[in-house]
């Protein structure tokens, strides 16, 4: 792609697109190799309790680990098609490296240091094989999803 046909803005838009789909891959993924076994509560889960102040039902952790998942999930798509429109390079591995680069950033590092998730020495292996698989996916199905809706903008 030369620089005058990149665009941030298509990049962004067909990025978001892609991060939906990789949200629902990754959803997928984790149904066939579940992260949490030990009855730990999802960090999406642990975020809006501590926003809401108070533990919150079933029904409501349900609903606000699924708007903070595909909400994520298509503003990391986003922001990776914005990324890759100016270094292509980023799309390294077909999308994977951008996943397990994710991966890194959120559940060994931030959510951590927020208190969400247990620091990495603490995760036992299958959540930490679990998160890194379902990443890896998860960039591999935005960055396919990116390029298809790329090509049509």
């Amino acid at each position: 792609m030369s620089n005058r046909e990149r665009s941030i803005l298509k990049g962004a838009l067909a990025g978001m697109v892609g991060g939906l789909a990789g949200a629902g891959a990754k959803v997928l993924a984790e149904k066939l190799f579940p992260p949490r076994v030990d009855g730990q509560i999802p960090p999406p889960v642990v975020l809006a309790e501590q926003f809401a102040g108070h533990p919150l039902p079933p029904t409501q952790q349900q609903a606000a680990m699924h708007s903070i998942h595909w909400t994520f999930g298509a503003v990391a798509g986003a922001v990776y098609g914005a990324a890759v429109e100016l270094e292509p390079s980023l799309g390294a591995w077909k999308g994977a490296a951008f996943g397990l680069t994710l991966n890194k950033l959120t559940h060994e590092s931030v959510l951590p240091r927020m208190g969400l998730a247990r620091p990495k020495e603490q995760q036992p292996p299958q959540e930490r094989i679990s998160e890194w698989v379902s990443h890896a996916v998860y960039g591999i199905f935005t960055d396919t999803v990116r390029r298809a809706v790329r090509r049509g903008l």
